[in-house]
């Protein structure tokens, strides 16, 4: 089995870019972020041309996720347990061949100290909250997604440049602990220790030509999910295209 997880930043601009990259990488279950269209503009057709169900929560010009599935797709549930009125659509779990399966993109946070930054830390208390009481860490879950967090001094091209600043500040460090602390591992790292692999690159100034870029999505898994993990890559290929989002897919196999 494969998953994958891509924030494609806007899945209308990449449509052709995604499904091509899907023939190719094949995964069995997809996770998808930014999508930023309204469920009724999402290209399911084609996907259901392709083999997949779709299940999603979208909203016009900003944020939305989806999960995209070989297999049957039950359970679904839309956003946070605590969410506010009206919440962004950043958060679907599903049920994917008895795998729990979560789609997340956290917010960026803007700036340090912002209330948008408050609420990127109170969106990661809320997810632990809802890992909590909706989830057990004993089952086979797979969080995937675009957390907007560096989780330490390998997955920033300059840590020094970026201590204390947004997506590498100790608060944000501290709130995705909390989320791992759930029973939850990073599957890249546990198979690449090293430090240099990136899945984000700014469109600007020739970072990803640079490779000046951050690793802020994720798959993070339950143990015994883990168990069965044979590896995990940051598949850059969809980064060199010509119109590209400025995320590379996360791929996690599973025996």
């Amino acid at each position: 089995m494969r998953i994958a997880s891509f924030n494609v930043n806007s899945i209308r601009a990449r449509e052709q870019a995604v499904l091509d990259w899907v023939r190719g990488a094949q995964p069995d279950i997809l996770c998808l972020q930014e999508t930023k269209v309204e469920d009724d503009d999402f290209p399911t057709d084609e996907f259901l041309r392709l083999g997949y169900a779709v299940a999603m929560a979208g909203q016009p010009a900003y944020n939305g996720v989806a999960i995209a599935a070989r297999g049957k797709i039950q359970d679904v549930c839309v956003g946070l347990v605590g969410d506010p009125p009206n919440a962004d659509r950043r958060c679907i779990a599903a049920t994917v061949d008895g795998l729990r399966v979560f789609s997340v993109y956290v917010p960026n946070g803007k700036s340090v100290g912002s209330p948008s930054f408050v609420e990127k830390l109170a969106f990661l208390e809320r997810l632990r909250r809802t890992l909590d009481e909706r989830e057990s860490p004993d089952r086979e879950l797979v969080v995937c997604g675009d957390f907007n967090v560096a989780a330490d001094e390998r997955d920033v091209y300059d840590p020094e440049a970026y201590r204390g600043q947004l997506h590498f500040h100790p608060d944000e460090h501290r709130a995705l602990r909390g989320v791992l602390d759930f029973g939850l591992v990073d599957v890249f790292r546990h198979f690449h220790p090293e430090a240099g692999a990136f899945s984000w690159w700014d469109y600007r100034a020739l970072a990803f030509a640079k490779n000046q870029g951050l690793r802020i999505d994720y798959a993070f898994v339950t143990r015994p999910l883990l168990s069965r993990c044979t590896g995990a890559f940051i598949d850059v290929g969809p980064r060199r295209l010509e119109k590209p989002s400025d995320h590379a897919p996360v791929v996690v196999d599973v025996a």
